[in-house]
């Protein structure tokens, strides 16, 4: 049975931005993902975009990670040669009892570290975006988009470089608390065991099934876990905005927004709704809905202008009509056990925070 100083389960963009941050320690590290090719899941099934940090309560890990992964992400992007840009973003309100709510949401950003959120009223927000119908909007410059794939190729290749080795279709079959490590039990083409003094659970949408399959954690420490589907739809011809738009947010879902890449291509999404199956096909039958929803904002949005794009669905840890809860990175504080951490409920705004939530769990495993 082989020894590894540290394994990392998952390649999405936070275990390799883990696996990136223990290699640059000098940790071995080796990565184990169950599939032929890094990021497929939630981490290649997302908008791209960079948050800046508007949402989340003051003091939340949500918050403090999401803020200071945004500047360590941009700083990495222009070392490395990432695509990205600056977009910049509209918040809008489209109803007079929006803007108390909008006045509250540059309190809590300024509380979570973003001074920079300019509020607008409806020509100036017309200026910066001539189709955007409001009562009122809030730019938030600090926001932006990344090319999600090429920065996943930068971390693999980063913690390569120092070190770490990924391994593909290698899937975690459980494994067992012992005296000298945490045992990982590895499937494939050649299975085998590995003991590994530091264990990190990344498996996003998988994490809750490796931590039940570790004999010696309590399985009360294993929240539950919710599929919460996202369709995309994509417009046809070319894109009349410059930047993001956001509807003001409610029941902790940022709405159906104008996303961008870095092609300039707008997309429209997502439209989180509960499943119980991970199914990735678009479900047609909600254009009806995007529709409704966009023309709040964008009234002159045309009929058949959205056609289907992608889909995405979210490791949740709470239910329909259930609070939304903070990430939950999980160490010996929480279950006894040393050099196992697990990571739960990491959805949006993970990509942005995945730089810190690397910090926050090489310091934990320190």
């Amino acid at each position: 049975m082989d020894r590894v100083e540290c394994i990392v389960i998952g390649a999405g963009v936070v275990g390799l931005a883990v696996a990136r941050a223990l290699a640059l320690r000098g940790r071995e590290v080796i990565v184990l993902e169950r599939h032929d090719v890094i990021g497929s899941e939630v981490s290649s099934r997302n908008s791209g975009v960079i948050h800046a940090g508007l949402y989340y309560p003051e003091g939340s890990l949500k918050a403090r990670v999401c803020v200071a992964g945004k500047h360590a992400l941009y700083d990495f992007c222009e070392s490395h040669g990432v695509a990205h840009a600056r977009t910049g973003k509209l918040v809008v309100a489209t109803e007079d009892g929006q803007l108390d709510a909008m006045a509250a949401l540059v309190e809590r950003a300024r509380g979570n570290g973003v001074p920079d959120l300019v509020r607008l009223d409806p020509r100036e927000a017309r200026e910066l975006e001539p189709e955007v119908d409001c009562v009122g909007a809030l730019l938030s410059p600090s926001t932006g988009i990344i090319d999600v794939h090429q920065y996943m190729l930068a971390l693999e290749g980063d913690a390569e470089a120092h070190g770490a080795m990924v391994a593909l279709e290698s899937r975690c079959l459980g494994g067992a608390v012992r005296d000298d490590g945490i045992r990982i039990d590895v499937g494939g083409a050649e299975p085998t065991s590995l003991i590994g003094d530091v264990v990190v659970n990344a498996a996003a949408l998988g994490a809750q099934d490796v931590a039940r399959g570790i004999e010696g954690l309590d399985p009360t420490h294993v929240p539950r876990l919710h599929y919460a589907k996202g369709n995309y739809f994509c417009l046809t011809g070319r894109s009349p905005f410059r930047r993001l738009v956001y509807p003001m947010p409610s029941d902790a879902w940022l709405g159906v927004h104008v996303g961008l890449d870095l092609g300039h291509r707008c997309r429209f999404g997502p439209d989180l709704h509960w499943v119980d199956t991970l199914d990735y096909d678009v479900d047609t039958s909600r254009a009806e809905s995007f529709y409704a929803s966009i023309r709040r904002y964008y009234p002159a949005l045309r009929d058949g202008a959205l056609q289907p794009d992608y889909t995405g669905i979210r490791p949740k840890i709470y239910g329909p009509g259930e609070t939304a809860p903070d990430f939950v990175i999980q160490g010996r504080e929480t279950h006894g056990i040393d050099g196992l951490v697990n990571l739960f409920g990491i959805e949006s705004p993970g990509l942005t925070s995945s730089l810190a939530i690397a910090e926050e769990v090489a310091a934990l495993v320190a």
